[in-house]
């Protein structure tokens, strides 16, 4: 690819100008408060991606959020490549420990990005990772360097699970129609050690409400004689957890894939740093499943964690009540081949069994899906390593993550592709957290390395 690097230094300011426009607006999709910045969201990606040169741009409508649908085609006769991404933004929540304001972005130097970092919620997920590919495409095109046809698929729904793209993708195959898909929604071990993530968990994602008495009580005229739903609740979940961290749900482990020793051993060739990530984290110790390094944990082993939990009286001061109800969040990642439905099933059916008799238990599956590996040994994957190799000059190590997105196994479902995923964000972005940042280094990375991946992916597809 000529001249990119001096494309992206001379647009580099415009390049960063545009993305702080675009995080400026707070498209927090599970949030109905925020629904006109949503779509104004949509809108501004159309408007990007007509500039970056795709002929046809759409706002597609759906159930709910609308996907901008755009597309370059050079020759039926080249390869064609689909890029997902999502223009939805987790909540700020809580605001109050953001250094910030999570919708005013700022560029600051961090220990990890020396060369400044933009801090802003959907930073690095997924504005600034999807909008490398943007102006990837607008570097191609601009120079008349485009390999091959282009397709975008960015919606607005992927942080509240994606309700209405499986609906879409089945109605709209031929539209969608690709050899491969690229998606940039995951991160890399560190700046000068680039990988590649070969693996997604899948997701169950519930809501539990435990309901005992008809209303809150005196806790001193009641306490100790109805069961207390807060009470109940903790012990419920704690259940849920044997003393070695094992999941105690009945059927939950009969189809989880049990990595090899060999590969197991292919996993600790990863540079980890366990002092450095303690420190990282201000903690002292790791905590999980017995039997399993702290890697394994958080890639390869099925978890489950209460996202929220609440009830009864939490405002300023003291109120001396029983709540009538308690309710929490609970996910659970799945590893490949542990489907998320039945997983989903027989979690409400274990916590329905557990529950104890003066209480009533209501379980609500909220969203899911399967988990995902990538074979190395595809041309997909090939492309996207030698690109790494042109950019970083360093052959990217192949990586499973704890993350999931759950539309990867629908791709291949529905549209019988692999997806490529390269991502450029670090683990220490804070992605769904207070002060989520997103370096410049790797924003511009990321447009210096994807358009090699579409010269590479075009030269092997012949």
């Amino acid at each position: 690819m000529k001249e990119i690097q001096s494309y992206i230094a001379e647009h580099k300011n415009r390049f960063l100008n545009e993305l702080i426009n675009l995080l400026k607006i707070p498209s927090v999709s599970t949030d109905t408060a925020y629904k006109n910045d949503v779509l104004k969201t949509a809108d501004a990606i159309k408007t990007s991606l007509e500039y970056a040169g795709c002929d046809f741009v759409q706002i597609c409508k759906t159930d709910g959020y609308p996907i901008v649908y755009g597309e370059k085609i050079i020759s039926k006769d080249l390869p064609t490549i689909l890029i997902y991404g999502h223009y939805d933004v987790q909540p700020a929540d809580p605001i109050e420990l953001w250094d910030s304001p999570p919708y005013e972005p700022v560029i600051k130097k961090t220990e990890k990005h020396p060369e400044g970092a933009i801090f802003a919620r959907g930073a690095c997920d997924d504005k600034g990772q999807m909008y490398m590919h943007v102006k990837a495409l607008e570097f191609m095109t601009s120079t008349n360097q485009l390999p091959c046809n282009v397709k975008f698929m960015i919606e607005g729904e992927e942080e509240v699970g994606s309700v209405n793209l499986s609906t879409f993708v089945k109605n709209n195959q031929e539209k969608l129609k690709n050899d491969v898909i690229l998606i940039s929604d995951t991160g890399m071990i560190a700046n000068d050690i680039p990988s590649i993530t070969t693996g997604l968990r899948g997701l169950s994602y519930v809501e539990v409400e435990i309901t005992g008495p008809n209303r809150d009580l005196h806790s001193g005229l009641y306490g100790g004689a109805v069961a207390n739903p807060i009470n109940v609740l903790t012990k419920m979940i704690a259940s849920l957890h044997d003393d070695d961290n094992h999941i105690t749900i009945p059927g939950f482990y009969d189809n989880v894939e049990e990595l090899s020793k060999e590969e197991r051993e292919q996993m600790t060739k990863v540079p980890f740093n366990l002092d450095n990530y303690k420190k990282a984290l201000d903690i002292d110790a790791v905590y999980g499943e017995t039997g399993y390094s702290t890697n394994e944990r958080n890639a390869i082993r099925p978890t489950l964690d209460v996202n929220g939990i609440w009830g009864g009286y939490t405002g300023e001061g003291a109120k001396t009540v029983i709540a009538s109800k308690a309710y929490a969040k609970i996910s659970m990642r799945l590893v490949p081949n542990q489907d998320w439905e039945n997983i989903t099933k027989l979690f409400k059916t274990h916590f329905e069994n557990i529950a104890p008799k003066g209480v009533t238990v209501k379980v609500t599956p909220h969203h899911g899906g399967q988990g995902y590996v990538t074979p190395i040994d595809n041309i997909g994957y090939k492309a996207a390593s030698k690109a790494y190799q042109e950019t970083f000059g360093k052959t990217p190590i192949p990586q499973r993550s704890g993350g999931s997105i759950p539309i990867v196994a629908l791709f291949e479902q529905e549209l019988k592709s692999k997806t490529i995923l390269m991502g450029f964000g670090l683990d220490s972005d804070a992605i769904h957290s207070p002060n989520e940042h997103f370096g410049i280094f790797n924003y511009l990375k990321g447009i210096e390395t994807i358009p090699y991946f579409y010269k590479y992916f075009t030269a092997l597809s012949k």
